[in-house]
């Protein structure tokens, strides 16, 4: 979809509204440049495009395709494809959303093609509307414009990245395990911002190496000044939130070793119960039995002890010789083995 075709010459727009496409086309030799605009084209419109400019097939779809990495390639007759990465964040979902925007960029024309809603330049071009010392430098101040446009809208990507950061960051230091899946999520998107953002800066470096008006290379380079900034603030996001993911796993490693020790200690409280009822549930198990020289041999006092009590201390004594024997052996293997 076609959002916007203008003529620009000597500094300022030459028509009111949009311009026919095949008009446009036929103004490029009339001296400034072109700028059309197109929003997720289809493949009919690119191709009408690309007859009525002269663009190269593999640039065309280069431009369909959606791109993970700026880049800048050279086609012929000077005509050169620029792609950039464009991120919004999403104060709702607090997420961060990616988009795509193609530049063609010749002498006489400027032809952009955005895929996705993170990708917005009207206002770019509403503020090179309004610098006609920049304007008048040709196709290349347009293409600064987008440029700017696009780093800018990196800044609030970056502070809303840092406030869920900061927000994951205070829950797991204050002792309590953060959700692992919101973790990871946050690193993902910061390190897809990372591939948007770093390449930019090489394509940057040669956009400004080819500009050849010198009136457009002071703002460039103020352009590559904020990207280095967004580039330093991203990678350290990264870094930090590799701490915070291993933190985390502290954290929850802790807690799992807390309950381990409550089961501990609630199996030791039931051991200790059954303990003390295992030489009872024994006498009465014993006594309990039908057996007729039990029942006339038990008497008196002393027959209970004998057979009730001492039934019960014989083996428990066996047991604990047997443990005191078993001991010195295991010690013996262990010292063996190390």
């Amino acid at each position: 979809m076609i959002i916007d075709c203008a003529h620009y010459q000597d500094g300022r727009r030459r028509d009111e509204g949009a311009v026919p496409l095949e008009e446009a086309a036929a103004r490029c030799g009339q001296g400034g440049f072109v700028w059309l605009g197109l929003f997720e084209p289809g493949e009919e419109e690119l191709a009408q495009v690309r007859g009525t400019f002269g663009l190269h097939e593999l640039a065309v779809e280069d431009a369909q395709n959606f791109h993970m990495r700026p880049k800048i390639e050279l086609y012929d007759r000077d005509v050169r494809l620029v792609i950039l990465r464009t991120a919004r964040y999403d104060d709702a979902a607090e997420e961060v959303e990616f988009g795509e925007i193609s530049v063609f960029l010749a002498p006489t024309f400027v032809i952009t093609v955005r895929q996705g809603v993170a990708s917005g330049l009207r206002g770019a071009r509403q503020r090179l509307e309004q610098r006609p010392e920049l304007l008048a430098a040709g196709s290349s101040s347009a293409l600064w414009a987008i440029l700017d446009q696009v780093v800018d809208d990196y800044a609030p990507v970056v502070a809303g990245l840092e406030h869920d950061i900061d927000q994951v960051e205070a829950t797991v230091f204050s002792g309590a395990s953060a959700p692992t899946e919101r973790i990871y999520s946050l690193r993902r998107q910061a390190t897809d911002f990372y591939r948007a953002v770093h390449p930019l800066l090489a394509v940057v470096t040669t956009i400004e190496r080819a500009t050849e008006a010198p009136q457009l290379h002071p703002y460039i380079r103020d352009v590559q000044d904020h990207l280095l900034l967004v580039n330093e603030e991203v990678a350290a996001q990264r870094d930090l939130l590799g701490t915070v993911l291993e933190a985390n796993m502290a954290v929850i490693s802790v807690e799992q070793t807390k309950i381990s020790v409550r089961q501990n200690a609630t199996v030791e409280q039931l051991t200790i119960l059954a303990t003390v009822f295992l030489p009872l549930t024994f006498v009465t198990g014993f006594f309990g039995q039908n057996f007729g020289w039990l029942i006339r041999h038990l008497d008196g006092f002393p027959a209970f002890v004998v057979y009730g009590i001492g039934g019960l201390v014989v083996p428990l004594v066996l047991l604990f010789v047997w443990l005191r024997v078993r001991a010195p052996d295991t010690s013996a293997a262990a010292l063996d083995d190390h």
